[in-house]
């Protein structure tokens, strides 16, 4: 690893965490309404702080993902590989900015947390990417396998009347099975079920708290 990726990577995580995050593509956009049909309930009190949760818990995923990217390009010598990670990274910073900018719009704030996150998910990113580019690989597919889910579970609990997030995690979850249909295509192994266990574990326990905190 050089100097310059190590300065281009350190920059990259300060304005992850900082919320400084840059976006390729503009927010996505919910479905237009349609005019003859009925007008769009307004969100209570309640459902704000529901849907502020949801989308402070995927904003805390996206801080993840740009830690496990990072440091996974980091670890492995392949060059298509880096270019993979590179380009998943910059879409997942699409998920960062679009999040921030709808906690901003719930009158809501980021996980206060987010410095942990980002760092313990760097270290686990890098451990990966030592085990190897099939392992590396691996772990990638089963991160954005088990994320897809959790998305799928939001759309179920998102409240109805908010379109805006709705349109935001349905892309995202879009996106997230791409980079791992991507990374299981280039060759990444599979994972014993104790390693998918403990991810998910390790999961349930950064939304709980995400939620909240």
């Amino acid at each position: 690893m050089t100097l310059d990726e190590l300065i281009t990577e350190f920059d990259r995580g300060l304005r992850s965490i900082a919320g400084v995050s840059r976006m390729s593509r503009p927010v996505p956009a919910p479905e237009p309404i349609d005019a003859a049909g009925p007008v769009p309930a307004e969100m209570t009190l309640p459902e704000r702080a529901h849907s502020a949760g949801l989308m402070r818990v995927n904003h805390v995923g996206e801080i993840c993902a740009q830690a496990l990217y990072q440091a996974q390009k980091l670890a492995t010598r392949s060059a298509p590989l880096k270019d993979a990670f590179e380009h998943a990274a910059s879409e997942e910073e699409d998920h960062l900015a679009w999040t921030a900018a709808r906690l901003n719009e719930l009158d809501s704030r980021p996980s206060l947390l987010n410095p942990l996150w980002y760092t313990g998910a760097l270290a686990i990113g890098f451990a990966a990417g030592c085990l190897g580019d099939k392992v590396s690989l691996g772990f990638m597919a089963e991160t954005e396998r088990q994320v897809e889910r959790h998305l799928d579970g939001h759309l179920k609990t998102l409240p109805e009347a908010d379109r805006q997030s709705r349109a935001i995690v349905t892309q995202m979850r879009d996106d997230e099975r791409t980079h791992g249909q991507s990374a299981a295509a280039a060759g990444g192994s599979e994972l014993p079920a104790p390693v998918k266990a403990l991810m998910r574990a390790a999961s349930k326990v950064m939304t709980r708290t995400a939620y909240y905190i």
